[in-house]
């Protein structure tokens, strides 16, 4: 199976003209979204906790976590976000896929809309 890639924004949800849009990899694997800590830092994000994350590789590393308005294709959430490396690819985890709705499509490796949500 191949990469997904979407083009998501970040915005502070205390100053919502304060954003960042780029590319993240859609990753099933990850429960929270992981963004490049210089990012959220220049949108005004600040830490508020932190918890420790297993990578993929198997270590365990304790990150900070800070809350965002999380917008993907035509839909707008709040979020946790993991404040990553400045050099980290960011990532969508499946926290914010399922709670905007979406699935993804292996054969397309494109992201597919459910047509209804549990409550």
């Amino acid at each position: 199976m191949g990469e997904t890639y979407v083009t998501v924004t970040v915005r502070n949800p205390g100053a919502l003209d304060r954003c960042w849009e780029g590319e993240f990899l859609v990753d099933t694997g990850a429960t929270d979204c992981f963004v490049p800590r210089a990012h959220l830092e220049a949108i005004g994000i600040e830490p508020q906790g932190s918890r420790v994350y297993q990578l993929a590789d198997g270590r365990e590393v304790e990150c900070d976590l800070g809350v965002a308005q999380i917008e993907f294709m035509g839909e707008i959430l709040g979020g946790r976000v993991v404040f990553g490396e400045s050099a980290a690819e960011p990532l969508l985890g499946v926290t914010a896929l399922e709670s905007a709705g979406f699935v993804v499509d292996p054969e397309g490796q494109q992201l597919k809309r459910r047509s209804f949500l549990r409550l």
